[in-house]
């Protein structure tokens, strides 16, 4: 029973590492453009903003069930098939990166005024500010919202099974739902809550670590 978990997990675990790396990379940029374009940030734009805004929340009002049917045309031109565990990672990055986008304007407003205030006194640039000082400051709360990310992902993950996206969730369902056996439908359950929480004990320990060594 547990060698037919071994291909699942490793499936799902790719699938959620290579959409959150992917949507790391849209989110983030995209989530510091928010927050430095707002009223009297760093680089004042209201139609950046509002426009910014306005794709992020349309790209969270999406149930994911929804967002994979509609992305399967843009899944097969970029993978070459709507369906699979490689077709998945397309609408996995897009339905996380407008979540991480929220997570990083979040981290960074929770960053000092003074400290921001200071740095423009000393002479240092946008581009410094936002390296050196908001992101180092906001680092454990980006951490945090990451390991929140990831765990969002293991569930989108597990309803990306309900239409081919493979992983455990494909497990649970050709197993537990289609053939009756609910002892590896039960058993993939309990594989994602211990990967649930051990990504949540690793994230907290990472960002305790790195406020304590302020």
């Amino acid at each position: 029973m547990f060698s037919i978990l071994i291909n699942p997990l490793l499936e799902t675990l790719y699938m959620v590492l290579s959409s959150a790396i992917i949507a790391l990379l849209i989110g983030f940029p995209i989530g510091v453009l928010i927050y430095i374009s707002e009223k009297d940030s760093l680089w004042e734009n209201k139609i950046i903003n509002n426009s910014l805004s306005t794709i992020v929340n349309i790209g969270r009002s999406f149930p994911f069930i929804i967002l994979m049917i509609v992305l399967s045309p843009l899944s097969r031109y970029v993978i070459g098939t709507s369906i699979g565990t490689s077709a998945s990672i397309v609408p996995l990055s897009i339905a996380a990166a407008p979540f991480i986008a929220r997570i990083v304007e979040s981290s960074l407003k929770e960053v000092s005024h003074g400290i921001i205030e200071a740095s423009l006194s000393m002479g240092a640039t946008n581009l410094q500010i936002i390296l050196r000082v908001l992101i180092p400051e906001a680092l454990p709360s980006l951490i945090l919202g990451m390991t929140l990310t990831l765990i969002n992902l293991i569930g989108y993950s597990a309803m990306a099974g309900a239409i081919g996206g493979g992983g455990l969730g494909d497990l649970a369902i050709r197993y537990g739902f289609y053939r009756f056996q609910s002892d590896i439908m039960i058993l993939s359950v309990v594989v994602i809550i211990l990967l649930v929480q051990g990504i949540q004990v690793l994230g907290n320990k990472i960002a305790f670590n790195l406020l304590k060594n302020r």
